[in-house]
C-alpha cells in the first residue's frame, strides 16, 4: 500500500507545468488583442475573447486556488522547491499579463473616448460647429445650427 507524502506530487508538477502553459497562452492572447485593438480588427478582437475566458476560466478555478494553498503550505521536499519555482515564475507571467491587460484597457478607454467626442462633435447644436453631414444618399444635410431661428 502506498503512501501519500505530505509535499508535492509529480501530477502537482505536471499541474504547475499545465498552469505555466496557461499563463504563457493568456500572455499571447493578450499581446494578440491588442494588435487586434490597433488595427481595429473587431472580428479577431471577438474571437480572442473566447480563448481567454478559457484560460481566465482555468486560472480562476477552485481547484487551482487549492493547489495554491497547498503549495505555499508543504514546502519540505525537493519537489516542493521545484514546484516553488514554477509557481513563482507563473506568478511573474500573471503580473506581466495584468499589465497586459491594462494596456489593453487604456487603449479601448482612449479609443471609446475619441468616438465619444466625434459623436459629439457631429451632434453638437453649436453654431461655430462647421461639420458637414452626408445622409444616406450623399448629399449634404442641413446643419441644424445653420437654419434660421427666427425673430427672438
Amino acid at each position: 500500500m502506498a503512501v501519500n507524502k505530505p509535499g508535492m506530487t509529480a501530477s502537482d508538477t505536471e499541474y504547475l507545468s499545465q498552469t505555466l502553459h496557461k499563463a504563457n497562452a493568456l500572455k499571447s492572447v493578450l499581446d494578440s488583442e491588442f494588435i487586434a485593438l490597433k488595427a481595429q480588427d473587431l472580428t479577431t478582437f471577438e474571437a480572442l475573447q473566447a480563448q481567454k475566458l478559457e484560460i481566465l476560466t482555468f486560472l480562476s478555478s477552485d481547484d487551482m486556488l487549492e493547489r495554491v494553498k497547498s503549495y505555499t503550505e508543504n514546502n519540505q521536499d525537493n519537489d516542493s522547491a521545484t514546484n516553488l519555482l514554477l509557481w513563482d515564475e507563473v506568478m511573474t507571467l500573471i503580473g506581466q499579463c495584468r499589465d497586459l491587460h491594462r494596456r489593453n484597457e487604456v487603449l479601448i478607454s482612449r479609443k471609446l473616448e475619441s468616438i465619444r467626442g466625434a459623436l459629439q462633435t457631429i451632434q453638437s447644436p453649436d453654431a461655430f460647429n462647421s461639420v458637414e453631414v452626408y445622409d444616406k444618399l450623399g448629399k449634404i444635410r442641413p446643419n441644424r445650427s445653420r437654419q434660421p431661428m427666427g425673430d427672438a
